[in-house]
C-alpha cells in the first residue's frame, strides 16, 4: 500500500482503488489555500496514475466537507499566496473576493480533472457535504452516502452566489425546478431524500459504510478500465460537460465579485454570530 500525507489531506493506494480523504476535523474538513493546493496535487495524481483504476474522495469524523474555510476568508488569507493574483508591482488585493480565488482556483483545477479524467471517481459522503463539499461531491461519477450524510447548497446563508460546479450540475442532476427549489429555499437533505432527489447512488448504514464504499471500489476496479473510461467522455458529451470550464470561470468570477460586497458581509457576521443574517 502506497501512502502519502500531507498536513490535512491523506492519499493512499489500495488494490488499484486510490483514496483521497480530508483530514482537517477542526474545522469541519473546510479548505485553506493549503489544504486545497494539497487537494489538488492528490487528484491530479491519482487522475494520472496509470496503476489506479478508480478514485475513492472522503471525510473524516463524520464530515465530508464544508467548502471554503471561513475562519480563513474572514482572517485575511494568505498574504504570500495573494500575490500571484496580481501583476507586477500592482498592491495586492484585500477583499474577501480575492481570498475566494486563492481556494477556488485550486478547488475548480480538482473537479475539473475529476471530469476530465478517463478514470471513475466516486464521493463517500459521511456526515455534512455543504458549500464548496456539496459540489465537490456532486462533481464525482457516483456519489454513495451513509444514512447520516447531510447536503445542503448553503451558500445563500452567507449572502454567495455558488461555486465549486455546484449551480452547473444541480439542473443536470435533479432538473431546473428541483435545482431552483434547492437554490432558492436551501433546505438541509438528508441522505434518503438526497436518494429521492437523483443527487446520490446509494444509502448504506453509517456502521457498515466503510465496507460498502470499499465494495463498490472494488467492483468498478475489476471493470473494462478502459472502455469505461470511454463511456465516461460519452456521457460526459452528451451532459454537455466540455462548457463545465467555463462555467467554472464564471462561477469564480461571480462569487469573488459578490464576496466583496454588502450581503457577503452581513452573511460572514451573522454565520460567526450563529444568528440569521438579514440581507436588507
Amino acid at each position: 500500500m502506497e501512502q502519502v500525507l500531507t498536513e490535512h489531506i491523506r492519499s493512499r493506494i489500495e488494490n488499484a482503488v486510490g483514496f483521497i480523504t480530508i483530514d482537517r476535523p477542526a474545522r469541519f474538513n473546510s479548505l485553506d489555500v493549503r489544504t486545497a493546493q494539497d487537494l489538488r496535487r492528490a487528484g491530479l495524481a491519482m487522475a494520472r496514475d496509470e496503476t489506479v483504476r478508480v478514485v475513492v474522495l472522503a471525510g473524516t469524523n463524520g464530515v465530508f466537507c464544508s467548502g471554503a474555510d471561513l475562519k480563513y476568508i474572514r482572517s485575511g488569507g494568505d498574504e504570500a499566496d495573494l500575490g500571484y493574483l496580481t501583476p507586477g508591482a500592482r498592491a495586492t488585493p484585500h477583499g474577501y473576493g480575492e481570498r475566494f480565488k486563492q481556494i477556488l482556483e485550486y478547488l475548480h483545477s480538482t473537479i475539473a480533472e475529476i471530469r476530465r479524467s478517463s478514470k471513475p471517481f466516486i464521493a463517500a459522503v459521511d456526515g455534512i457535504a455543504a458549500a464548496g463539499g456539496f459540489g465537490l461531491a456532486m462533481c464525482c461519477d457516483l456519489v454513495v452516502a451513509s444514512d447520516r450524510a447531510v447536503f445542503e447548497w448553503a451558500y445563500s446563508r452567507t449572502g454567495l452566489t455558488g461555486a465549486e460546479s455546484s449551480t452547473f450540475m444541480l439542473p443536470r442532476l435533479v432538473g431546473f425546478r428541483r435545482a431552483m427549489e434547492l437554490v432558492l429555499l436551501n433546505p438541509r437533505l438528508d441522505a434518503s431524500r438526497a436518494l429521492e432527489l437523483g443527487l446520490i447512488n446509494s444509502v448504506y448504514p453509517a456502521a457498515a459504510f466503510d465496507h460498502e464504499v470499499r465494495r463498490i471500489a472494488k467492483t468498478v476496479a475489476e471493470g473494462p478500465t478502459i472502455a469505461l473510461g470511454i463511456a465516461k467522455g460519452l456521457i460526459n458529451q452528451a451532459a454537455g460537460m466540455d462548457r463545465l470550464d467555463v462555467h467554472l470561470d464564471r462561477e469564480l468570477d461571480t462569487l469573488s465579485r459578490i464576496a466583496d460586497g454588502a450581503e457577503f458581509e452581513q452573511g460572514l457576521e451573522s454565520f460567526f454570530a450563529k444568528r440569521t443574517p438579514r440581507f436588507d
